[in-house]
C-alpha cells in the first residue's frame, strides 16, 4: 500500500504541476490578417475518403487568404477529388504508394513536390480554419522563430460517443508535457512533440530533413518527424487552436477506438511493457479509489474528476457539456482499453490500409 500510495502522489502531483505551468505558459492562437508582402504559403490537404468533410472544412481554408490551397486525393473512392474542384481547390490526384510507405507520409511527400510556398502548411481535411487563422499562425510561427510549428486544434465533439476518448489527445499534451520543457533547444526526444492535424514548416527545414521520406514508414508520422528536426538543431514548437483551428476527429466511440489503437503503441515509444504500466497507472489512480476502500481515497478521486476538467479550461473548451466530461474520469481508464488491446496486435488497419506495428 506504500508504495501504490508513492506511485500515485508523485504521478497525479506531477500532472497537477504541469497542468499549472501550461495554463501560463502554453501559447495560444489569436485570429490576425494576413501580412502583406508575406512569405509565400501554400497549404497542403492530404485526403482519402474525405467527401464528406470537405464540404465543411475546405471554404474556411480556401478563405485564408493562402497563395495556393492543394488537396492530394489519395485514391478515394467516394469522389473527394471532384468534391475538392467543385469547392475551388485545386486537386493533385495520387499516385499508387510505393514499397516502404505508408499512407500520409506518401501523401505528404506529393503534396510537399507540387508545392510551391516558403511557408508549408499541411492540415487535415477534417480541421477546420476560423477567419484569421492563417494570420495568427503566422504570427506565431514568427514569434516563436520555429522551423515546425504544429497546432493543437480545439476539439469539437457533438455526439456523447465522441467525448468518452476523443478530449484525451489534449489530455496526453497539457497533463504529460510543460510547455517549457518543450521549447529547449536542442530538445530532448522525449520532449518533442508535434500534431500532424496543422504542420506549419518553413520549406527550408523540411527539406533540409529529407522531405517525408525521413518518416515514410512511421505510422506517428508527426512526433517523428518534430523529432528528426531536433536532431538536425532545427526549433519546433506547438501552440493551442482555440477559436481559430478546430476539429472534428470522429463521429463515435467505435471510431474514436479504431484511430487511437493505430497510435497508441508508437505514442508509447513501441513498447508494449510501457503502454500495459500506462494502463495499469491510470486504472490504480483514477478507477480503483471510486471501487475499493484504498488510502487517499477522497483525494484520488477528486484528482479524477478534476483533471480532465482543468485539461478543458486550458484547451478553450469550456461549454456546459465540455466542462461535464470531467465526470468522466473515474471511467475513462475503462473506455480506453479497447484501445491499447487493438494496439497491442501486430498489424493494426486504418482507412482500408493495413500495417505492421
Amino acid at each position: 500500500m506504500r508504495a501504490y500510495r508513492t506511485v500515485t502522489a508523485v504521478w497525479l502531483l506531477g500532472k497537477a504541476l504541469t497542468l499549472a505551468v501550461n495554463a501560463v505558459t502554453f501559447p495560444r492562437l489569436r485570429p490576425a490578417p494576413v501580412p502583406p508582402g508575406g512569405p509565400r504559403v501554400s497549404i497542403l490537404i492530404p485526403a482519402r475518403n474525405e467527401a464528406a468533410n470537405l464540404p465543411v472544412t475546405l471554404p474556411g481554408v480556401l478563405a485564408q487568404g493562402a497563395h495556393e490551397v492543394l488537396v492530394l486525393d489519395d485514391r478515394s473512392d467516394d469522389g473527394t477529388g471532384d468534391v475538392a474542384r467543385h469547392l475551388g481547390a485545386r486537386v493533385i490526384p495520387g499516385a499508387a504508394r510505393p514499397d516502404g510507405w505508408h499512407g500520409k507520409p506518401w501523401a505528404c511527400q506529393q503534396l510537399l513536390r507540387a508545392a510551391s510556398g516558403d511557408i508549408l502548411i499541411f492540415t487535415d481535411a477534417d480541421v477546420t480554419w476560423h477567419p484569421g487563422a492563417l494570420g495568427g499562425l503566422l504570427r506565431e510561427l514568427h514569434a516563436s522563430g520555429a522551423d515546425l510549428l504544429s497546432v493543437q486544434p480545439r476539439q469539437s465533439n457533438v455526439t456523447p460517443g465522441e467525448r468518452l476518448l476523443t478530449p484525451l489527445v489534449d489530455a496526453a499534451v497539457l497533463s504529460y508535457f510543460p510547455f517549457p520543457l518543450l521549447r529547449m533547444t536542442p530538445p530532448h526526444p522525449l520532449a518533442t512533440i508535434a500534431n500532424g492535424q496543422v504542420m506549419a514548416y518553413r520549406r527550408a527545414a523540411l527539406t533540409r530533413v529529407g522531405g517525408y521520406a525521413a518518416v515514410r514508414d512511421q505510422v506517428l508520422e508527426d512526433t517523428v518527424m518534430a523529432r528528426r528536426l531536433g536532431q538536425l538543431g532545427l526549433r519546433v514548437s506547438t501552440v493551442m487552436g482555440q477559436a481559430c483551428i478546430g476539429v472534428r476527429m470522429y463521429r463515435s466511440y467505435p471510431d474514436s477506438v479504431a484511430g487511437f489503437g493505430k497510435n497508441a503503441l508508437p505514442i508509447h515509444l513501441n513498447s508494449r511493457a510501457f503502454m500495459l504500466a500506462s494502463v495499469a497507472l491510470h486504472v490504480a489512480g483514477h478507477t480503483l479509489p471510486w471501487l475499493l476502500p484504498l488510502p487517499n481515497r477522497n483525494a484520488l478521486r477528486a484528482a479524477s474528476l478534476l483533471e480532465r476538467l482543468a485539461v478543458n479550461l486550458i484547451a478553450g473548451r469550456r461549454t456546459p457539456a465540455d466542462l461535464a466530461e470531467g465526470l468522466l474520469g473515474p471511467v475513462t481508464p475503462l473506455l480506453a482499453l479497447p484501445v491499447m488491446v487493438r494496439a497491442l496486435r501486430r498489424r493494426v488497419s486504418w482507412k482500408g490500409r493495413e500495417y505492421r506495428q
